[in-house]
């Protein structure tokens, strides 16, 4: 990739942000994010992918917070990944920038995004890396991605039983969701636990932290599964959204 392109932006507050969690890129993934940032902004002015498109914001709220995983969960070498609702790409597409080795799905309803993530892909010369378009209703039945993942991660925005519904079947068991949230977490725990239990799953533990030069607390909620999704789960299209289970 032309490292050019490091010349035309300030990438020292994004180094010294991800020195904070722990993460350092080498010059080959500085290049990718900030190519990332580019195509983003690019595609941003004919489709709605992000209502953020300021450099330092995109750095800070999409890649670092996809990022922050990296603090407490690095996985294993050829590991599998699912990202649930991936829109533009987060968390699922930083992930694999920083851990190359990472098998990677980005699943999205919508095919304009899936164009998008696609061009990215090729262009990032990104290999071990695949996009769905379609809904995880319909993907996570057996037969098609169901429990074939390690990991399956989320930032969608959607309540914690809804993602678990999700995302949950897409898992190993003994593999891990990870749900990706801002705020309102004991709320939503305390209203999901119901529903992980018969998806299949357990609350591992609870990351709560605050992205790096910023006042926006974080927390990443790791559900591991426990025992096999029943096969009724999950529920037929947009089911899952309209009827939380509880």
């Amino acid at each position: 990739m032309n490292e050019e392109i490091l010349s035309r932006y300030d990438i020292v507050p994004f180094i010294e942000d991800l020195k904070q969690l722990g993460v350092f890129l080498n010059k080959r993934q500085m290049c990718q994010f900030l190519r990332y940032y580019e195509l983003l902004v690019e595609w941003n002015g004919f489709m709605n992918l992000t209502a953020i498109t300021d450099y330092r914001e995109v750095m800070q709220k999409h890649f670092i917070d996809s990022l922050s995983l990296a603090s407490f969960f690095n996985p294993e070498k050829g590991y599998s990944l699912i990202d649930v609702g991936t829109g533009a790409g987060f968390p699922g597409l930083p992930l694999k920038i920083l851990f190359p080795d990472l098998q990677v799905t980005l699943l999205d309803s919508l095919n304009k995004r899936i164009n998008f993530l696609n061009t990215l892909i090729d262009e990032l010369s990104l290999s071990g890396i695949e996009t769905i378009h379609g809904r995880a209703e319909d993907f996570a039945k057996t037969g098609k991605k169901r429990a074939i993942y390690d990991l399956a991660v989320s930032r969608a925005v959607a309540n914690l039983s809804t993602l678990s519904e999700y995302c949950l079947p897409f898992v190993k068991t003994d593999g891990m969701f990870i749900a990706f949230k801002s705020e309102k977490t004991d709320e939503e725990l305390n209203a999901a636990a119901h529903a992980i239990d018969v998806l299949g799953g357990e609350v591992f533990k609870v990351e709560r932290f605050m992205l790096p030069s910023s006042d926006l607390s974080r927390s990443l909620i790791f559900i591991h599964k426990k025992k096999e999704t029943p096969s009724r789960f999950p529920r037929k299209a947009g089911l899952p959204s309209k009827e939380p289970l509880v």
